[in-house]
This record gives C-alpha cells, structure tokens and sequence, in this order.
C-alpha cells in the first residue's frame, strides 16, 4: 500500500491510520539509520518553518531545529513573548500570515482549539508540539523507541502508564497505542484517569485494532507482565506549584521505583518518561520537598532499564520522519 503524507497536518494521532503511523516508523528508523550512517539525504532543502512557543521547551525546540537542518530546511523561533498571536492578533490571523511566508507551522501552547484553529487557515502542515490536550510528537516517538528495544511487534508489547493520568502525555500514548493495537494499562487513582470521553473512543478503537485497554487504581495489576514503564512529572506546567505536596502524598504510591519494576515480574521491562524528570534533589522542586525522587527514584532512572535518553534522542528523528513525509520534495 501507497501512503502519501504529503500537505497533512499532524495534530492528534486518532486523525491516522495505524498504516500511516507504521509508516511515520519505518520513515524515523530508515532516518535514523542514514543519520548515523553519513547517508543522510536533504530532501527539505529550501522549505521554512515556523516554531511557535508558548511554553517554553528543551526537547521539543531542539527535535526540530535539528531535524530541519538535517534535513536542508531553516526554521524561525517564534517564543512566548516574540509574537502576537491571541495577545494583539487572532490566532486566524496569525496562521494567514506565516502561511504566506512558510511552508509550515508548528506550535507549543496551551489550547488544543489554537493549534486546530491554525490548521484551519493556515493553508500549509501544522503540527502540534504539545497542548493541553495531546501530545503527538511524544507518542510517536514513544512506540519508536518500545520497537526499537523489543523483540516483539508491536501489537504484542504491553506497557503501562503511572501517575496523573489525566494530561496530554497519558492521553496521547493511551490513544496511540489503542490505535496500533498494543497492550495498554493505566496505573492512577480514579479521580486522575483520563477523559472519559477518550477512554471511551479508545475502547472502541481497541474493538477494531485488537488493543487491550486496562484502567486501575491497583499498581501490582496494572504493571505485571509489562514490557515498559512510563511515568511523567505529576504537576503539569502552568499548574500551581501549591498544589505539590498535596499531590506527592496522593502519587507516591505510583512512584515508579526498584518495587515498581520487579512486581513486572519481566526481568527485561525497560523505563521511559518524556523528560524532564524529577528523580533527585539536583533540581531546585526535588531540594524543595526533600525528597530523592518523585515521580521516578534515581535508582531505576540511571539504571540500564531506563531508555530515557534514547527516547530523548528519539524526538529528532520521529519529528524529522513527520517533517519528510509532510513536506518532502518528491
């Protein structure tokens, strides 16, 4: 089967097929590969992009810069306080400009109405960052790098997710891996699972892609058996920092530690988060609330079970795959 990607807007993962994610992968890998390799060929040279900002990024940013200039493009940094858009001029507005001076746009925000409302006129590929909602470039790399470190397909890999499961990160993997048919669990108190209404579609997506969802409070349930790991910060940025103590006593429970990982009972699960992570003191919030690790200890982070700077490294060339495909020369 043909796929062609070609002018797409990449801005949840439940507007793909499963084919079409497969597709983005084997782009990433095939990628990676001449990247490492010294084969890598241009194939957006001349094309522009503009990054908008606004929340700030390390990894993001970086995925791609990076992968724009690998790949022949420039790119215009557009951060939170150097542009307009929804301050003096209509996010509308915003996206008719830059579509007649880019050839695509990529936005970090808040609103998931705001990167929508972009792709609506801006007449070229948006791409979604991160928003309040999803957060698709993560997810696509997630899988990338579970393929990457499992002799399994993915169909057959089982991961779970710990924590606040209400956010961007857990909906997204949770919507990624019902679409690719993969085994997924949810490990978080009731009151911090993900929206039902996404629940729901994802269950009905699973009847068709052979996914198995599970949702539980019960930490032992959910990770036994698992392949992966997953965990993320558990105050999300823009939230009140007040609200952390109250939070750690509620979470710690999900904490992924040396306990986490043998209840698995899979001497080969791996660890992933999607960074950064609060796993010692050497921050300014792990100094704050005395604690060696929050979401995550240090033992299992610095551990050979932790992936996460292979993950990290990932960004760039999952983003690059949906870069190529959506805006390639042919």
């Amino acid at each position: 089967m043909t796929i062609d990607l070609n002018g797409r807007h990449y801005l949840r993962e439940l507007d793909f097929t499963a084919a079409e994610i497969h597709h983005l992968l084997d782009l990433a890998a095939e990628l990676k590969t001449a990247r490492r390799d010294g084969t890598e060929t241009a194939r957006l040279t001349g094309r522009r992009i503009a990054l908008i900002f606004e929340k700030n990024s390390t990894r993001t940013r970086c995925a791609f810069e990076v992968a724009a200039a690998d790949q022949g493009a420039t790119t215009t940094y557009l951060g939170p306080d150097s542009s307009h858009i929804g301050h003096k001029e209509s996010t509308a507005d915003t996206a008719r400009v830059l579509g007649r001076m880019y050839d695509a746009v990529e936005y970090r925000g808040f609103d998931q109405d705001t990167v929508t409302e972009l792709a609506a006129h801006a007449g070229v590929p948006v791409y979604n960052g991160l928003t309040d909602r999803w957060h698709p470039t993560q997810s696509l790399c997630d899988v990338f790098t579970m393929r990457e470190h499992s002799n399994k397909p993915l169909e057959e890999i089982s991961f779970c997710y710990l924590g606040d499961a209400r956010n961007n990160t857990a909906h997204s993997l949770m919507a990624m891996g019902s679409l690719l048919g993969m085994d997924v669990r949810i490990a978080a108190p009731r009151d911090l699972w993900p929206d039902p209404a996404l629940v729901s579609e994802c269950l009905l997506l699973g009847g068709g892609s052979g996914a198995r969802l599970t949702l539980t409070d019960d930490v032992e349930e959910a990770v036994r058996g698992s392949d992966f790991l997953y965990t993320d910060v558990w105050v999300s940025m823009g939230e009140d920092h007040a609200r952390w103590p109250e939070r750690i006593a509620r979470l710690l429970p999900y904490q992924v530690n040396a306990k986490t990982m043998a209840a698995t009972g899979n001497p080969g699960a791996a660890f992933l988060h999607c960074l950064p992570a609060l796993h010692d003191r050497r921050t300014d919030l792990g100094a704050e609330h005395g604690l060696d690790g929050l979401e995550v200890t240090d033992e299992v982070f610095e551990s050979p079970a932790s992936l996460v700077f292979d993950q990290a490294e990932n960004r760039m060339h999952t983003i690059k795959a949906i870069l190529v495909a959506t805006l390639g020369r042919k």
